[in-house]
């Protein structure tokens, strides 16, 4: 079953046996000395000129391409202490090997104000994968009554968090330092009580532990709700050129985590210059820290689009919501193949960028969850699971 799902998740490509066409005769001599010329042009080549696309990046590196792997050019100006401190620290962290595991989990991370209504299909998405997957709960206004086994005696420490402010990233942190105390936990994802999984266990585990990449939604948008919530106070360690936007749900692997919870200086720049309400601004931390941290410092290393679809078509301050009359098999196995990214910019022009979804260089479904749903599509939802999350 297990090698069923990777072989769908497109690993059978990168097993492809040569063909059996015949080929005119070469004495073996002169093979060898083409073959091993044609090898050391290539690798010569790859050296001079390192890939610069994230597909060559996954084929040539285990680590993937990051700024601090490319040819460096001077610095326009002296950096500060801070600055030099945190470069060096997030230097050596992406140069580090990934630690191995021998049993490689995700790490389920639930930011919820109280209850988590989805329980029941989270118990029926996790059955069976126990060694797989860990679970942490942050209830920032009320302390849950779990109504499955996977969530008892999950809950961390929590404290209060306000919509759009600081407390919100602090409460994301505060998930992260308690996941990454679990070495086994390679990669770690963000979930609201309203998400709910689109594939099933072994189909979102492939997908993630066979790829390198960390899944934080990131673009540039020149509008008032993009690059018109920066600040420059942010400056020098910020620049607007490096202001970025994205949704707050990520995926990230473990590098990445411990990178989060390594990094204080932009953080503190988010902190103080990043709130609602500010020099007449409207700046939500949990929009634009990681997305801008992680285009700064690993570009390379992340994939530009989030694995939880939210639906934005109306136009609204909030998502589109879905109700009990509006889960239907057709809706949730429409979400589930979508494989193209759409990103709107806030301006005038509202530029549209669509973005094929590549996993390890090919075309593949983008979303792996999706929000937000109404409590009282519960029902419908269990009812529909084993059909919408075959693949």
């Amino acid at each position: 079953m297990k090698t069923a799902r990777a072989w769908q998740l497109g690993i059978r490509d990168f097993l492809i046996m040569s063909g059996s066409r015949q080929r005119p005769h070469l004495k073996r001599p002169i093979w060898i000395i083409v073959l091993v010329s044609l090898v050391s042009i290539f690798l010569l080549g790859a050296y001079v000129y390192p890939p610069r696309s994230t597909t060559a990046c996954y084929i040539l590196s285990s680590r993937g391409c990051t700024m601090f792997e490319q040819p460096q050019t001077p610095p326009s100006r002296e950096l500060t202490d801070n600055e030099n401190i945190a470069q060096v620290v997030i230097r050596e962290l992406l140069k580090a090997p990934p630690v191995k595991s021998k049993s490689p989990k995700i790490a389920f991370m639930f930011l919820t104000p109280g209850a988590l209504p989805f329980e029941k299909l989270w118990e029926k998405f996790f059955h069976g994968h126990e060694e797989r997957f860990s679970v942490y709960v942050h209830a920032s206004s009320e302390k849950p009554v779990h109504a499955s086994r996977y969530f008892v005696d999950r809950d961390i420490h929590s404290d209060k968090v306000a919509w759009g402010k600081i407390s919100m990233l602090d409460a994301e942190k505060r998930l992260l330092a308690h996941a990454l105390q679990d070495p086994d936990n390679q990669q770690f994802v963000l979930l609201s009580d309203s998400c709910v999984p689109l594939h099933n266990f072994d189909y979102v585990y492939s997908y993630l532990m066979y790829t390198n990449v960390s899944y934080i939604d990131c673009f540039e948008d020149p509008g008032p709700h993009g690059s018109g919530r920066y600040s420059e106070h942010m400056m020098p360690e910020i620049e607007k050129k490096d202001f970025r936007k994205g949704a707050q749900w990520f995926s990230i692997k473990r590098q990445h985590a411990i990178i989060v919870m390594a990094d204080n200086l932009y953080y503190t720049k988010f902190k103080l210059y990043c709130k609602p309400n500010m020099d007449g601004r409207n700046c939500y931390a949990d929009e634009h820290y990681l997305q801008t941290l992680f285009h700064m410092i690993d570009p390379g290393g992340i994939a530009n689009w989030s694995v939880t679809h939210v639906d934005w078509s109306e136009g609204k301050w909030h998502p589109k919501a879905y109700r009990a009359q509006d889960v239907t098999f057709e809706l949730l196995k429409s979400i589930a193949s979508v494989d193209e990214s759409v990103h709107v910019t806030s301006n005038e022009k509202k530029k549209v960028t669509v973005k094929a979804c590549m996993w390890n260089g090919m075309k593949r479904p983008c979303y792996l969850f999706a929000r937000k749903f109404y409590p009282e599509t519960l029902d419908r939802l269990l009812n529909l699971f084993s059909n919408y999350t075959t693949v």
